[in-house]
């Protein structure tokens, strides 16, 4: 949008930001302001960087306040992390510029909707006067979907702050229960810490991986623990999957996921061996 020049910061493998490569960068671009994107649970493990770090890197690479921008993409777990006790919350007491949370995801609202909040400084500076409205315009994309905030609205309402907090803490738990079985098994499985995705080793079968739905890349698949999978779900699940797996492991051994997940979550033959 503002033809700005990119820089990929590269990640940590349970899919955390790599602090090092994030103050390499900014070092070598410390001339330049910049603007950081962070996630508060990424979109395949689920992980959260960490906003303290990443403000003290900006301060110990010599950037002020006014000289940095931080975004939080909290699309699914921000309506989590919240209501987990001991983890940490983005709060608008530290130096960030905005946070965007989907309201489709973990609430379920009916429609496809978000909300970005950001500091009131920032809305007057986009801020005009349209003479065709009769009004100011504060948004960015002009138009938009009027009744989408009014099921977001009524989502919200209907579940509570109490129904929110429960939601979240069955996702949590449901979460590690899925993770334990996994283990136990003798099955690679990663769960970031107060996240609602578990990553595990990809099935061999096409048809099952279809039949559950699982969103697969490389070695990998993954669980999204939403408040409508149940233990009796996750069971069921886990049955399928271990009746199937009797089958594959005649025909090929299990994955090494050391690289993907890291060597401490990995069960393969290798890292099993040395566990």
């Amino acid at each position: 949008m503002y033809r700005m020049e990119l820089q990929t910061i590269n990640s940590l493998v349970n899919g955390e930001i790599d602090y090092e490569d994030l103050r390499s960068k900014l070092l070598v671009n410390k001339n330049k302001p910049a603007i950081i994107n962070i996630n508060f649970g990424t979109t395949y493990k689920g992980a959260i960087d960490d906003v303290d770090m990443i403000l003290q890197i900006l301060e110990n690479c010599g950037y002020s306040n006014d000289r940095f921008y931080i975004h939080c993409d909290a699309a699914l777990c921000g309506l989590i992390v919240p209501f987990i006790n001991h983890a940490k919350i983005i709060t608008f007491k530290k130096s960030i510029g905005s946070i965007s949370v989907s309201g489709h995801k973990f609430l379920g609202c009916s429609m496809p909707c978000g909300v970005q909040i950001t500091r009131k400084t920032y809305i007057t500076t986009i801020s005009r006067k349209v003479e065709y409205i009769a009004s100011i315009d504060n948004t960015i994309s002009g138009s938009r979907n009027g009744l989408a905030p009014i099921f977001l609205w009524y989502s919200l309402s209907m579940k509570g702050h109490v129904g929110l907090q429960q939601d979240a803490k069955m996702c949590y738990e449901n979460a590690r229960y899925l993770k334990d079985r996994l283990h136990k098994a003798g099955i690679s499985a990663m769960l970031n810490e107060f996240s609602n995705i578990v990553v595990f080793e990809r099935p061999c079968d096409d048809k099952f991986i279809r039949r559950w739905q699982l969103s697969c890349t490389r070695d990998m698949a993954h669980v999204v623990v939403m408040p409508g999978t149940t233990k009796e779900i996750i069971d069921n699940f886990f049955k399928d999957l271990m009746q199937e797996r009797e089958k594959w492991c005649g025909i090929t051994l299990a994955p090494c996921l050391a690289d993907d997940i890291g060597s401490q979550n990995c069960l393969c033959s290798y890292h099993n061996m040395h566990h």
